[in-house]
Order: C-alpha cells, then sequence, then structure tokens
C-alpha cells in the first residue's frame, strides 16, 4: 500500500486545497498529508477524494511595463515603461476570478497608462510627471483589488520621447539649467553685497556709537572733577571763614598764630625778621 505524499508550504506561499476540483480550503505554511495509494478500489468504489493543492505566491513582487507608444492628448507620440510593485493578498480570489493574474495587472495597468497619458498633454508631463504614477494606482488598486491582487506603488521608469523633440528637450533643460545657475550666482552676489553693505553699516554704527560713549565719559569726568575741584575749594573758604570768626573773637589765637609763625621763621638760617624801632625812635623824639 502506498505511503500518503506529503507537502511543505512556506511562509512565502499560501496553498489552495481541492478535493476532487472542489476548492476546500487555503492552507498556511506547514506540512501537509496527501492521500496516497490508487485512487479507486477493486470494484471500482473510489478510495479517497482525489486531492490537489495550488500554491500561491504571497509575496510582494514587481512587474514592468516595457515600452508602451502611447500619444498624448496634444498628438505626441511617448514611450513609456511602468514598474509595479504588487503582492497577492487573496489567493482564492487570483487563482479564480481571473485566468492568470499577472497578465490581467500587465493589462489593466497599460490601459490605466494610456487613458492617462491621453488625457494629458505634454507640457503637463513634463510639468507633473508623477500625475501618471497617481492616475495609474488611482485607476487600478480597486480593479485588481477583485482578482485578489494588492498594488503597492506603481512608478513610472521610463519616458522616451521621439528623437528631434528629445533633441529640443536637451536643449531646454539645458537652457533651464543654465538659467538656474545665474539666478543662484546672481542671488549669491547680492547676497554676499547685501551681508558686506549690512556689515560696514553695523561697523559704523558702532563706530559712532563708541565715540558718543568716550565723550560722555570724557565730559562726565571732566564735570566730575570740576565738581570735586570747587567742592575743595568751597571747603576752603569755609574753613578760612571759621578761623577769621574764631579770630575776631578771640584775638588771643590770632596773636598765637602769630607766634607759631615766628618760631617756624627762626628756624631758618637765611630768615630775616625786621622790626619797626624807626618807628619807635621816632615816637619817642617827638615825646
Amino acid at each position: 500500500m502506498a505511503r500518503p505524499r506529503e507537502i511543505f508550504i512556506k511562509d512565502t506561499h499560501r496553498g489552495l486545497w481541492y478535493e476532487n476540483g472542489v476548492l476546500k480550503r487555503v492552507i498556511e505554511a506547514g506540512r501537509y498529508e496527501l492521500p496516497g495509494g490508487p485512487e479507486f478500489g477493486l470494484f471500482g468504489q473510489r478510495r479517497h477524494p482525489k486531492v490537489e493543492v495550488v500554491i500561491v505566491d504571497v509575496r510582494e513582487r514587481e512587474l514592468t511595463i516595457k515600452g508602451q507608444e502611447i500619444l498624448t492628448s496634444d498628438k505626441v507620440a511617448l514611450r513609456v515603461s511602468i514598474i509595479v510593485q504588487f503582492r497577492v493578498t487573496d489567493p482564492k480570489a487570483a487563482i479564480h476570478e481571473v485566468e492568470k493574474y499577472e497578465e490581467r495587472l500587465y493589462s489593466d495597468v497599460q490601459l490605466a497608462a494610456r487613458r492617462s497619458l491621453a488625457s494629458m498633454t505634454l507640457e503637463e508631463i513634463l510639468r507633473n510627471r508623477n500625475q501618471l504614477s497617481e492616475d495609474i494606482l488611482r485607476d487600478v488598486t480597486e480593479t485588481a483589488a477583485r482578482y485578489g491582487i494588492s498594488i503597492l506603488r506603481a512608478d513610472v521608469k521610463d519616458l522616451v520621447f521621439p528623437g528631434n523633440l528629445q533633441e529640443i528637450m536637451n536643449r531646454v533643460l539645458a537652457a533651464e539649467r543654465n538659467s538656474q545657475a545665474q539666478l543662484v550666482e546672481a542671488r549669491t552676489t547680492a547676497e554676499v553685497q547685501r551681508i558686506e553693505a549690512q556689515t560696514r553699516a553695523d561697523g559704523l554704527r558702532i563706530g559712532a556709537e563708541a565715540e558718543t560713549e568716550a565723550r560722555r565719559l570724557s565730559a562726565e569726568s571732566a564735570a566730575r572733577e570740576e565738581q570735586i575741584r570747587t567742592e575743595a575749594e568751597v571747603a576752603a573758604l569755609l574753613r578760612r571763614q571759621e578761623a577769621a570768626a574764631a579770630y575776631t573773637k578771640h584775638p588771643a589765637l590770632l596773636r598765637l598764630a602769630e607766634l607759631e609763625a615766628l618760631r617756624d621763621l627762626s628756624k631758618l638760617a637765611s630768615a630775616r625778621i625786621y622790626i619797626g624801632f624807626d618807628k619807635h625812635r621816632a615816637d619817642a623824639d617827638s615825646e
């Protein structure tokens, strides 16, 4: 008697389990046994159902639609290549709803690209190349979901123009790049000049502020010196006034001051003191 067959489903795949041609279940990753031995017995009786497992890859994959020549709304022929990233999210729908889901997805993306480009002018395509990708996603995502496919992204891989148009576009792009470079250079020069002018203005302003501050400090210093000198003179005058008042009130103090002055003079060898003796003699003679 034949042993049952074994199959293994990887994590990256799913299996559709059919019995006598009828889908019974979708199986996950793991090991499974299929009935073995003859399908019918000696008297034509079916021993066990006929089991078949269809393996479906559920990994993320890429599909490239190459070199589709499409006319824009202004009748310019373009060749476009599109890359689509997708994965099977419903294995049952992917096998049952369409005959070959990859071929169906290819056709759907191709038709969506044609519809999108046919509605745009060449200028619109050049100005917003992402519009084509957005249109394809919007147009195909819901349709593909009906046969178990999830569209992850759709991008324009290549966009080829007719030969003469390509040459013209290259010249336009070169002129745009040159214009942009000149604009950047002009902006840079203007910015450098603005910074230099601002630096000079700041330097003049700081210098003027420093000079004004120095003058203010000098004036404050001179005023303070004058104030101190005036205060000293006033104090000296007050002391003299006080001394004069004391001498007036106490004449003996003035005499004492005179004696102290004579004492100090007597200590100097070169000092001479003259006393008015002639005046006293004249006074005596007159008597």
